[in-house]
C-alpha cells in the first residue's frame, strides 16, 4: 500500500510535534514530501532532524512557492501549523488544490476568515481536521463520559477557570501571540482549547456571549503602575533583563537558540520580546459568560499571569455536581520537549450527588502531552484510529465553533454588548 503524502507548512516550535511523529512512530504509512516556510533556517532544521533519524531530506519551499510546492510534490494532506492569522489562506489554497488538510488550532483567528473556510470546504469537499489535542486527554474524555451516562443529569451551568502561570502564560506576550492582529488574542489562540472542550463535554454550540478583559499585569502601563523603572526591548544581549525574573535566554535552549536566535537574519522574527512592551495588544485578564444551544450557562475566566498552571471547572446538573481540579507542567512554548506541554502533575474529578456525599472518580493515567492527549491524537491521525464512542475528531464545523466564541467574546469587550454567534458565520 502506497504511503500518504504529507507536505507541512510552518516549521516553528509546535511543528516538531507533527513531524517527529510521522518520522518516528508512523514512517511505514505515512511521508513527508516538503517543508513550506518564511524561514529556511527553520526549515534546514526540520530536515537535519530528518535525516539524524535515518529519513532523507526533503524539497524545502518558501510560502510565496506554496503552489508550486503542491504541483510538484503532489501531496495529499496539508498540515498547517504556521502563525495564526495565515491559517486560513493555506487551508484555503491547500483545498483548492485538491488536498486535505490537518491544522492546527486555532483553525483562524475571525469570523470572515472561518466564513471563508466553510465555504471553500464546501465548494471543494475537501476534510478540514482540526487538532484539539485536549480532547484525547484521558481525564477530559472522562468528563465527556461522566456527562454522556447522564451522572449529575442534565446540566445547567459551567464555571470554568483556567490558569496560566508567569513561565507558560508570560510566554504569550513576548512572541508574536501579543498582537492580536496575529493570534486573535489569547480567547482565540488558547481558549480555543477551552470553548472547544466545553462543546465537546456538553455536546452543543454556543449561541451568546459576553465578556470583559484587560491588559493588567504585562504591557508597559501595567508594569509602571506597580513600579518596575528599569525597561528593555529583548532579552538577548539585555543586562536589564537578566536581573528580572521574565528573562528568557534562548541561548540556554537549544531548539529555541535553532529556531529562532539563528534564524532572526532571515525574517527579522524576534521571539523574546520583553513581556513588558509597549506593543501588546491583548488582554491578560479575560472573563466570559456564554449561553449555549441547549441553555447551559457557562461563567469563564482566563488569566495569564497565575502562580500555577491548570484549570479548575465545576458543572452543576440537576442530579448533583461535578467537580474537577487539574494542575499541569509549566513549559516555555518551543522549549525542545513536546511531551511536557500541558502534562498533568495531579488531577481531580469529584462528584457530589444530589442527596448523599461526595465520591472521587478514578481517572486513568496518560502520557505524553497535552495530559496525555497528544499521543493519542496522532495515532488517531497517522495510524489505525479505533471506533471513538466520544467522537473526539474535530472537523471545520468544530474549529469554527471553538474560535466563534472567543471572536465573539473580543468583539463583545470591544462594545460592551452581547454577541450572537449566529451573526458571525453560516453554515
Amino acid at each position: 500500500m502506497a504511503k500518504k503524502r504529507y507536505a507541512h507548512v510552518g516549521t516553528g516550535g509546535r511543528a516538531k510535534f507533527w513531524y517527529h511523529g510521522i518520522a518516528e512512530q508512523f514512517n511505514e504509512t505515512c511521508e513527508l514530501v516538503a517543508f513550506c516556510d518564511v524561514n529556511q533556517t527553520r526549515m534546514n532544521y526540520a530536515n537535519d532532524y530528518l535525516e539524524s533519524v535515518g529519513l532523507e531530506k526533503v524539497p524545502t519551499y518558501k510560502h510565496y512557492e506554496f503552489e508550486k510546492m503542491i504541483e510538484e510534490t503532489k501531496p495529499d494532506v496539508v498540515i498547517v501549523t504556521s502563525v495564526d492569522r495565515t491559517h486560513d489562506d493555506y487551508i484555503i489554497r491547500a483545498m483548492e488544490l485538491g488536498c486535505d488538510v490537518i491544522t492546527e488550532k486555532p483553525m483562524t483567528i475571525d469570523e470572515k476568515r472561518a466564513q471563508a473556510i466553510i465555504d471553500a470546504q464546501k465548494r471543494t469537499g475537501r476534510e478540514v481536521r482540526v487538532t484539539f489535542n485536549y480532547r484525547y486527554a484521558p481525564h477530559n474524555t472522562k468528563i465527556r463520559e461522566l456527562i454522556m451516562d447522564g451522572v449529575i443529569g442534565d446540566v445547567y451551568s459551567v464555571h470554568f477557570e483556567w490558569f496560566l502561570n508567569t513561565e507558560h502564560g508570560a510566554d504569550y506576550f513576548r512572541r508574536w501571540h501579543r498582537n492580536k492582529e496575529n493570534s486573535g488574542g489569547l480567547l482565540v489562540h488558547k481558549a480555543t482549547h477551552h470553548f472547544d472542550l466545553v462543546n465537546f463535554w456538553l455536546g452543543t454550540q454556543p449561541d451568546t456571549v459576553f465578556a470583559m478583559g484587560g491588559l493588567n499585569f504585562y504591557g508597559r502601563t501595567a508594569a509602571e503602575r506597580r513600579g518596575v523603572k528599569e525597561f528593555y526591548y529583548r532579552c538577548h544581549g539585555s543586562e536589564i533583563a537578566k536581573n528580572q525574573p521574565f528573562y528568557l535566554d534562548m541561548e540556554a535552549s537549544e531548539t529555541q537558540k535553532a529556531l529562532y536566535l539563528d534564524a532572526e537574519h532571515e525574517d527579522g522574527y524576534i521571539r523574546d520580546k520583553s513581556v513588558f512592551s509597549e506593543e501588546i495588544n491583548i488582554e491578560d485578564t479575560m472573563a466570559v459568560m456564554v449561553r449555549y444551544k441547549n441553555n447551559v450557562v457557562m461563567t469563564y475566566s482566563l488569566n495569564a499571569y497565575i502562580p500555577k498552571e491548570g484549570f479548575r471547572v465545576v458543572f452543576n446538573g440537576s442530579k448533583g455536581r461535578m467537580e474537577v481540579d487539574v494542575l499541569e507542567d509549566s513549559y516555555t512554548n518551543g522549549g525542545g520537549d513536546s511531551a511536557k506541554e500541558g502534562a498533568t502533575k495531579y488531577k481531580k474529578i469529584t462528584i457530589t450527588p444530589m442527596f448523599s456525599g461526595p465520591y472521587e472518580v478514578p481517572v486513568p493515567e496518560g502520557k505524553g502531552g497535552h495530559g496525555g492527549g497528544d499521543p493519542l491524537l496522532l495515532n488517531d491521525i497517522f495510524g489505525e484510529p479505533v471506533e471513538d464512542k466520544f467522537h473526539r475528531a474535530a472537523n471545520h464545523v468544530d474549529g469554527a465553533m471553538s474560535i466563534l466564541t472567543g471572536v465573539a467574546a473580543n468583539k463583545s469587550i470591544a462594545s460592551g454588548m452581547p454577541v450572537k454567534i449566529d451573526d458571525l458565520v453560516k453554515f
